[in-house]
């Protein structure tokens, strides 16, 4: 995979430095010299210009992308690149880095963005995640389908444990893709059986209620007979 990096701060060259590690190719641009610390990720090509003009984005090949990533520190450049990669390039897919929360409604399709990173709203996410055994939580949304990750982690006791996959009724648009259980995580078959302390990721279509999950993950107890 070809990845396009703008912005050569402590986030781009993180990025660069973990691609690079898993087999992709890299190209990083930034506009400051001071920044291209061309030896902290020699193996990455390194443009030195701005990313929000045109000629610099094509002489660095960027309609050979397979994504673009814009990770500059500000929220106008990161939108100004995304929007110039995805409308005059054709990028297949668009990930731009959101620095400031209030910001984070412009970052949708009309700006070229596929994916919205909110490092506070993500760190938001992992801190209810933290405390919050047995609640939905919304990890992040793909801003172009609308759809989201959600995390569940079950509780010891939760009603649900011990039942197989394949016997739940999950609610429409909404997929089980992975549970990860102690150090172990595996895609989950229907003859695989739920656990406590099982930590569930859903893909939540746009169209889900969120409710509907919930209901089914604490199902209501069954009622009591009377007694004679």
């Amino acid at each position: 995979m070809k990845v396009l990096i703008a912005g050569a701060g402590s986030v781009g060259r993180s990025i660069a430095t973990d691609l690079l590690a898993h087999g992709h190719q890299v190209t990083i641009i930034d506009i400051n010299p001071a920044a291209m610390r061309v030896a902290q990720v020699a193996e990455a090509d390194w443009v030195l210009g701005d990313a929000c003009e045109f000629h610099t984005l094509n002489d660095s090949g960027v309609d050979e992308m397979d994504v673009v990533v814009a990770a500059t520190g500000d929220d106008k450049v990161n939108l100004v690149v995304s929007f110039l990669a995805k409308t005059e390039f054709g990028a297949p897919r668009t990930v731009a880095r959101v620095s400031n929360p209030r910001n984070e409604w412009m970052y949708d399709a009309q700006w070229g963005v596929d994916v919205a990173v909110s490092t506070p709203r993500i760190m938001t996410a992992m801190v209810e995640e933290a405390v919050a055994v047995g609640d939905v939580v919304s990890v992040f949304t793909l801003r172009q389908s609308g759809a989201s990750i959600a995390e569940v982690t079950l509780p010891a006791d939760s009603p649900i444990a011990g039942t197989l996959v394949g016997d739940i009724a999950w609610p429409a648009d909404v997929v089980l893709s992975c549970i990860i259980r102690s150090d172990r995580t595996f895609v989950p078959t229907a003859s695989d059986s739920l656990e406590g302390h099982d930590e569930l990721l859903f893909i939540v279509g746009s169209e889900a209620d969120p409710q509907d999950l919930d209901a089914v993950l604490h199902p209501a107890p069954s009622p009591t007979p009377p007694t004679e």
